[in-house]
């Protein structure tokens, strides 16, 4: 009876135990649904709350750059060169184009015993200067010398050096030099005759205006840098060309003229194979035509002195302690005539 009793009450606690856990495993589902119903009601909450307060939630960063116009930049609009397809002479002229400068002749330094240093101007309005401004389109471009020059920096890689000084110190660039020339492209705003015919609304838009090169009225005279050194060997007195700077003319607002200031320099020895190409304007006769090397090496120019070495401590121009621009003329003519008269000295007896 004893054994009987034992039994029964092993098989309540087996039952016991079994009901216990099919009651757990039919309660889970119900936790899981519960949960995600409050997860549910957090998240409506959730998204009740934004509704009421927008900057309560910071958007999402944009990543997307906004595409911003590049500002114009000066451009000088120098056509490209155009050579002609067929022989434009009735004969053929190619001693010019095959042409080389010579070498310059060696001055030893201890047989230099005279140097002194002169700063030209030329006026391309003077007759003589008149094959500077000659406006006539060639195989190797327009023969302006300014464009000769501009030309020659930005197809034959010559360096242009920074007006600061002329002793070739700051090499700049194309672009710098047509900034120099035309300015920066500027804004202004005009009245937008497409949305507001009559000007009756006031309606105002913006336009870019550029400048345009004009090498006639920009640049009137140059500046040349040169040595003048009496060799004692030959018994020669020699003119070395060093440098050579377009002035760019500025004009007042009511168009009269201000003055002039240098635009860049250029080295003259790294030109001189680049002017034996290029032939001068001649006039009188066509067809007697001579490379820009050889005008400057005959001194075919007409020029006044505006600088020199001699007598001069402060390195000033003649203008700044000659005011009268006449007196001014015969104070370069003063210096002219003392380096010509030291080399003639040298044969008196």
């Amino acid at each position: 009876m004893k054994n009987r009793l034992i039994k029964l009450g092993m098989l309540l606690a087996v039952l016991a135990f079994v009901s216990t856990e099919v009651d757990a495993q039919a309660k889970k589902p119900v936790r899981e649904k519960s949960t995600r119903t409050t997860t549910a009601k957090k998240t409506n909450s959730n998204r009740t709350q934004a509704a009421a307060n927008p900057a309560a939630i910071a958007p999402a960063p944009d990543t997307v750059k906004p595409v911003v116009a590049a500002p114009p930049e000066a451009d000088l609009n120098i056509p490209p060169l155009k050579p002609s397809l067929r022989n434009d002479n009735a004969i053929e002229r190619n001693l010019v184009k095959e042409r080389t400068p010579l070498a310059y002749e060696h001055i030893r330094e201890d047989d230099a015993v005279y140097v002194q240093r002169v700063w030209r101007e030329i006026d391309v309005h003077e007759k003589m200067n008149l094959p500077f401004v000659y406006k006539a389109d060639g195989d190797l471009g327009n023969q302006r010398f300014i464009m000769i020059l501009l030309n020659a920096i930005k197809n034959d890689s010559i360096t242009a050096f920074a007006p600061l000084d002329d002793r070739f110190t700051t090499p700049i660039t194309f672009k710098e030099i047509a900034t120099a020339l035309v300015g920066v492209p500027r804004v202004i705003q005009i009245p937008d005759l497409v949305n507001d015919s009559d000007g009756s609304k006031g309606l105002m838009k913006d336009t870019t205006i550029i400048d345009e090169f004009d090498p006639d009225k920009s640049v009137e005279r140059y500046w040349i840098k040169e040595d003048v050194i009496f060799d004692k060997e030959s018994s020669r007195l020699f003119t070395r060309i060093l440098g050579i700077a377009p002035l760019k003319s500025i004009y007042n607002e009511d168009g009269s003229f201000r003055d002039v200031t240098p635009l860049f320099w250029v080295y003259y020895p790294d030109l001189r194979t680049t002017f034996a190409k290029y032939e001068v304007y001649n006039g009188r006769n066509f067809g007697g035509k001579v490379s820009w090397e050889e005008l400057f090496e005959s001194r075919m120019f007409s020029s006044r002195i505006i600088k020199s070495t001699i007598n001069n401590p402060n390195d000033l121009f003649i203008k700044s302690y000659v005011k009268d621009p006449i007196l001014a003329l015969l104070e370069g003519e003063n210096v002219k005539e003392k380096i010509f008269n030291y080399e003639q000295d040298l044969w008196s007896y």
